[in-house]
């Protein structure tokens, strides 16, 4: 009797793959804007109404707009607003970009705000203190087990 049976080694089965499972597209891509900047979704409009004062106030901090032509894989809306007719623009937010220098001294900026505000209501409550029955009393706690 003649073996007909092909070798396993010699058969070519092609592995099969794990379905990717569906997942959610993400609503804003991520866009590397380039080395030395720092990119940031700005709010142009909410609900259809403008917010003139929001992106006034972002352009005047120092974000600049980026070009559509810089990043054709990027997706973005049509827009009615001639002024930003060439900008990344997704659901009434504008990409922008501005130096990380600028970006880090705006963060140091706003993190020493909130740190001065603190101490400020620290110092506020800490007024109303009185030794007899104070407001942060460092209790101290012990464990001992036995007569030790």
């Amino acid at each position: 009797m003649v073996d007909t049976r092909l070798n396993r080694d010699e058969t070519n089965r092609a592995k099969s793959t794990r379905k990717k499972a569906w997942e959610r597209p993400e609503t804003l891509p991520n866009v590397e804007v380039g080395d030395g900047w720092v990119p940031r979704w700005v709010r142009l409009s909410t609900l259809g109404q403008s917010d003139a004062t929001n992106i006034s106030s972002k352009l005047r901090e120092g974000w600049e707009p980026v070009l559509a032509s810089d990043h054709p894989e990027v997706y973005s809306d049509v827009i009615k607003d001639n002024r930003f007719k060439d900008n990344i623009i997704i659901g009434g937010l504008m990409l922008c970009k501005a130096p990380e220098e600028m970006v880090k001294e705006r963060n140091t900026f706003y993190q020493n705000k909130s740190y001065g505000e603190m101490q400020a209501v620290d110092n506020s409550l800490m007024r109303e203190n009185d030794p007899r029955m104070p407001l942060f009393n460092d209790r101290k706690s012990t464990v001992s087990f036995g007569k030790g």
